[in-house]
């Protein structure tokens, strides 16, 4: 029993010195959380593990639809793939993007990687914690979701060509969501491919954005300081300029005509 008791302590001992360490590790900063900096083998693993587990688990409780090589649902899968995935996922015979180059752990190239369809739907629409995954659920209804796992399901067959036809065909970036919300910016948020049409960009009169009035307010400002600063130079031109020389008087037009012969000499009349 007393053997029993030292072991438990001494495990005990050992665990609250672990924490302790761990704490103090924490406090101290000495882990590099940047992006450019990758995770120790140990940590990496144990995170990647988290994350395969805690996935699959939760999908394993859906049930994929039926009719998922269907050629309406891919087409319509593949205007929100190259709006909302494409900058990060990569597209078929393109290297890596700016930001796909810039995220840590790497997001997969999804145009060479065939995913399973229930884990793809879990991941669109609940994202994924501490990583560049957002969670489209929100602004998303699970029917494009699965429009959009769809089209996964078709992207690593397709060619550079095929991609940006099967874009062009679709329905641009439209799922009756948050790309219609008031301050939605794709120029700003997701990037696009090439050929990619938006469903909600309606033809309208062009309306005036507080920033081109603002431009505009600014340009008349510049006129009227180079107007002024033209005046101000013209001003001190001027000033600086030398008096001209005042033309001669001019004859007397009471004083009598005089007339000159070709020899050379004048009289008066």
């Amino acid at each position: 029993m007393n053997a029993l008791l030292r072991t438990g302590l001494r495990l005990g001992g050992a665990a609250v010195a672990a924490g302790a360490a761990g704490a103090a590790l924490l406090w101290s900063g000495v882990y590099d959380v940047g992006a450019d900096a990758a995770h120790t083998r140990p940590v990496y693993a144990l995170l990647e593990y988290a994350r395969e587990r805690s996935v699959a688990v939760r999908a394993g409780a859906l049930t994929v639809p039926a009719g998922l090589d269907d050629a309406e649902r891919v087409r319509r899968g593949a205007g929100n793939y190259a709006a909302m995935c494409a900058g990060c996922h990569l597209t078929p015979e393109a290297g890596p993007s700016e930001l796909s180059r810039g995220l840590y752990p790497a997001p997969p190239n999804l145009s060479q990687r065939e995913v399973d369809a229930a884990s793809a739907f879990w991941t669109i629409k609940h994202g994924i914690k501490a990583s560049g995954m957002p969670a489209w659920g929100g602004s998303m209804d699970d029917a494009h979701v699965w429009d959009l796992v769809a089209f996964l399901g078709r992207l690593p067959s397709l060619d550079a060509q095929g991609y940006r036809e099967l874009v062009t065909r679709s329905d641009g970036h439209s799922h009756g969501g948050g790309e219609s919300m008031p301050g939605h910016d794709h120029e700003g948020g997701h990037p696009h491919a090439a050929g990619a049409a938006h469903a909600h960009d309606a033809a309208g009169p062009a309306v005036a954005k507080p920033q081109d009035a603002v431009g505009a307010q600014a340009d008349r400002h510049d006129d009227a300081d180079a107007a002024s600063a033209h005046g101000q130079r013209h001003e001190r031109e001027t000033i600086s300029a030398p008096a001209k020389t005042r033309d001669p008087p001019r004859p007397d037009a009471s004083a009598p005509p005089t007339h000159e012969h070709a020899d050379g000499h004048s009289h008066q009349h």
